[in-house]
């Protein structure tokens, strides 16, 4: 695969932002919470910086939506969306489920995605219409078809347990073969890869998941957010799986809206 400036900027500026993040693991870094009481460190902060220059200085015109250090140019045609170290708590306590985000939306889609995770030593990017790709290999989600064969994981799941679709959760806990918690980027990579069918999660933020949305579509799996939507700013949950399961689940869980989207190039592969 030949690939764009675009995404090679991406992959060049998160693997220096990794060098950055790895200084800093298992260094007992001090914390500080943020005024919604989540968790920041220096190296979110560094590791940010670095980005957003690296990204400037080849996209001048482009806009820019970070984690740690603000928006800028937000209704620019070009938006990047940065979350430096996604799993902070994570790096924090020292288990390696922590990643780098970088995704490049074109007028509300998202058309390059980065997924860096340097302690868990894992790298996963796609660009729209490309296929997705996990250590430099092409990867497909699976074609599991029965919700009884299925493995689904499942994450920050707060707003779910106190929301009418807990109940129909229990289901899908009940008919699935397996059901992990793998969370974060992970169980991302696992989809694309074809290792696990279907992800659902319910507190999450763009700069989570805008890139392991695209790397998902481009394996040929479907993800929206629980009510069926396309992935966008204000995208809060996510309704992910391969092209058989994710319409099961779906039913499963609650009427979605539209219909199923379309899959990436590795669909039915």
């Amino acid at each position: 695969m030949e690939r764009s400036r675009f995404l090679q900027v991406a992959l060049d500026a998160a693997q220096a932002a990794g060098e950055v993040i790895q200084q800093y693991y298992r260094d007992d870094v001090e914390v500080s919470l943020k005024p919604d009481r989540t968790p920041v460190t220096r190296a979110d902060v560094e590791a940010e910086e670095l980005i957003r220059s690296a990204l400037a200085h080849a996209f001048p015109d482009h806009g820019f939506y970070g984690e740690e250090t603000g928006r800028a140019g937000i209704d620019a045609e070009y938006l990047w969306l940065v979350d430096p170290i996604d799993g902070t708590r994570s790096f924090v306590r020292g288990y390696p489920f922590f990643s780098t985000q970088i995704a490049l939306m074109h007028r509300g889609e998202i058309i390059v995605g980065v997924s860096s995770a340097p302690a868990f030593g894992e790298l996963a990017w796609a660009e729209r219409g490309q296929g997705a790709f996990l250590d430099g290999h092409r990867c497909r989600a699976s074609l599991v078809e029965r919700l009884e064969d299925a493995a689904v994981s499942s994450g920050n799941l707060r707003t779910l347990a106190a929301g009418p679709r807990w109940a129909a959760w229990g289901e899908v806990v009940r008919r699935v073969a397996r059901i992990r918690g793998y969370g974060d980027f992970y169980h991302y990579h696992l989809l694309a890869a074809g290792r696990i069918d279907a992800i659902v999660e319910s507190d999450v933020n763009i700069l989570d998941i805008a890139a392991l949305s695209l790397i998902v579509e481009e394996a040929g799996g479907i993800f929206t957010d629980l009510e069926g939507r396309k992935v966008g700013l204000e995208t809060t949950s996510v309704l992910a799986g391969n092209r058989h399961l994710y319409p099961q689940v779906a039913a499963l869980l609650g009427p979605v809206l539209g219909t199923v989207p379309r899959t990436g190039p590795g669909g039915g592969k």
